[in-house]
Protein backbone atom coordinates (compact mmCIF):
# COMPACT_ATOMS: atom_id res chain seq x y z
CA UNK A 1 0.00 0.00 0.00
CA UNK A 2 2.95 2.75 0.44
CA UNK A 3 4.16 2.27 -2.77
CA UNK A 4 0.62 2.78 -3.92
CA UNK A 5 0.45 5.76 -1.72
CA UNK A 6 3.90 6.78 -3.25
CA UNK A 7 2.97 6.93 -6.75
CA UNK A 8 -0.42 8.93 -6.11
CA UNK A 9 1.76 11.57 -4.19
CA UNK A 10 3.83 11.92 -6.97
CA UNK A 11 1.14 11.94 -9.40
CA UNK A 12 -0.43 14.14 -7.18
CA UNK A 13 2.49 16.67 -6.90
CA UNK A 14 3.21 16.58 -11.38
CA UNK A 15 -0.57 17.65 -11.97
CA UNK A 16 -0.24 20.61 -9.27
CA UNK A 17 2.87 21.80 -11.16
CA UNK A 18 1.27 20.67 -14.65
CA UNK A 19 -1.99 22.96 -13.39
CA UNK A 20 0.15 25.94 -12.38
CA UNK A 21 2.34 25.86 -15.74
CA UNK A 22 -0.94 25.99 -17.62
CA UNK A 23 -2.34 28.77 -15.76
CA UNK A 24 0.70 30.84 -15.76
CA UNK A 25 1.04 30.33 -19.44
CA UNK A 26 -2.65 31.20 -19.82
CA UNK A 27 -2.60 34.14 -17.56
CA UNK A 28 0.57 35.45 -19.35
CA UNK A 29 -0.89 34.96 -23.02
CA UNK A 30 -3.88 37.23 -21.92
CA UNK A 31 -2.09 39.80 -20.20
CA UNK A 32 0.68 40.27 -23.43
CA UNK A 33 -2.21 39.89 -25.91
CA UNK A 34 -4.32 42.35 -24.05
CA UNK A 35 -1.11 44.68 -23.88
CA UNK A 36 -0.44 44.52 -27.37
CA UNK A 37 -4.33 45.22 -28.54
CA UNK A 38 -3.55 48.25 -26.66
CA UNK A 39 -0.98 49.31 -28.75
CA UNK A 40 -2.99 48.10 -31.57
CA UNK A 41 -6.06 50.37 -30.72
CA UNK A 42 -4.22 53.50 -29.53
CA UNK A 43 -2.33 53.31 -33.16
CA UNK A 44 -5.79 52.26 -34.81
CA UNK A 45 -4.62 48.69 -36.72
CA UNK A 46 -7.69 47.48 -37.89
CA UNK A 47 -6.97 43.85 -36.98
CA UNK A 48 -7.35 44.41 -33.33
CA UNK A 49 -10.15 42.76 -32.33
CA UNK A 50 -9.25 39.97 -34.22
CA UNK A 51 -5.40 40.27 -32.72
CA UNK A 52 -7.40 40.30 -29.08
CA UNK A 53 -10.06 37.55 -29.72
CA UNK A 54 -7.39 34.94 -30.67
CA UNK A 55 -5.15 35.75 -27.66
CA UNK A 56 -8.25 35.56 -25.40
CA UNK A 57 -9.30 32.35 -27.07
CA UNK A 58 -5.39 30.95 -26.82
CA UNK A 59 -5.22 32.16 -22.98
CA UNK A 60 -8.23 30.69 -22.22
CA UNK A 61 -7.11 26.94 -23.62
CA UNK A 62 -4.69 27.01 -21.37
CA UNK A 63 -6.64 27.77 -18.60
CA UNK A 64 -9.13 25.06 -19.43
CA UNK A 65 -5.83 22.72 -19.75
CA UNK A 66 -5.37 23.01 -16.22
CA UNK A 67 -8.65 22.36 -15.25
CA UNK A 68 -8.97 19.26 -17.57
CA UNK A 69 -5.92 18.43 -15.26
CA UNK A 70 -7.41 19.53 -12.06
CA UNK A 71 -10.13 16.11 -12.60
CA UNK A 72 -7.13 14.14 -12.21
CA UNK A 73 -6.89 14.67 -8.19
CA UNK A 74 -10.26 15.08 -7.54
CA UNK A 75 -11.31 13.40 -4.79
CA UNK A 76 -15.17 14.23 -4.38
CA UNK A 77 -18.22 14.50 -6.50
CA UNK A 78 -18.80 18.08 -5.16
CA UNK A 79 -14.80 19.54 -6.35
CA UNK A 80 -16.18 17.10 -9.72
CA UNK A 81 -19.61 19.60 -9.56
CA UNK A 82 -17.40 22.68 -9.36
CA UNK A 83 -14.76 21.47 -12.18
CA UNK A 84 -17.10 19.98 -14.48
CA UNK A 85 -18.91 23.86 -14.15
CA UNK A 86 -15.48 25.80 -14.45
CA UNK A 87 -14.57 23.76 -17.41
CA UNK A 88 -18.69 24.04 -19.44
CA UNK A 89 -18.04 28.13 -18.65
CA UNK A 90 -14.45 28.39 -20.00
CA UNK A 91 -15.22 25.97 -22.85
CA UNK A 92 -18.40 28.15 -23.90
CA UNK A 93 -16.15 31.57 -23.42
CA UNK A 94 -13.70 29.86 -25.88
CA UNK A 95 -16.72 28.50 -28.40
CA UNK A 96 -17.81 32.33 -28.34
CA UNK A 97 -14.51 34.25 -29.07
CA UNK A 98 -14.23 31.54 -31.83
CA UNK A 99 -17.35 32.81 -33.04
CA UNK A 100 -16.88 36.19 -33.32
CA UNK A 101 -13.55 36.06 -34.64
CA UNK A 102 -14.94 33.62 -37.47
CA UNK A 103 -17.29 36.23 -37.41
CA UNK A 104 -14.89 39.59 -37.88
CA UNK A 105 -12.78 37.29 -40.52
CA UNK A 106 -15.55 37.16 -42.24
CA UNK A 107 -16.45 40.86 -42.32
CA UNK A 108 -12.90 41.86 -43.16
CA UNK A 109 -13.59 39.08 -46.61
CA UNK A 110 -16.51 41.44 -47.38
CA UNK A 111 -14.92 44.46 -46.74
CA UNK A 112 -12.26 43.07 -48.90
CA UNK A 113 -14.19 42.03 -51.95
CA UNK A 114 -16.73 45.45 -51.42
CA UNK A 115 -13.39 47.21 -52.20
CA UNK A 116 -12.11 45.32 -55.49
CA UNK A 117 -15.43 45.69 -56.90
CA UNK A 118 -15.57 49.16 -56.50
CA UNK A 119 -11.88 49.49 -57.85
CA UNK A 120 -12.62 47.25 -60.84
CA UNK A 121 -15.90 49.64 -61.15
CA UNK A 122 -14.25 52.39 -61.72
CA UNK A 123 -11.25 51.17 -63.39
CA UNK A 124 -14.01 49.97 -66.10
CA UNK A 125 -15.73 53.44 -66.18
CA UNK A 126 -11.93 54.89 -67.85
Amino acid sequence: MEIIEMFENILELIVEIGILIFEFIGVGVIIWTSLVSLSKYVRRKEDTRIYLAKGLAMGLEFKLGSEILRTVVVREWKEIAIVAGIILLRATLTFLIHWEIKQEELAEQRDIETDEMRENALSDKE
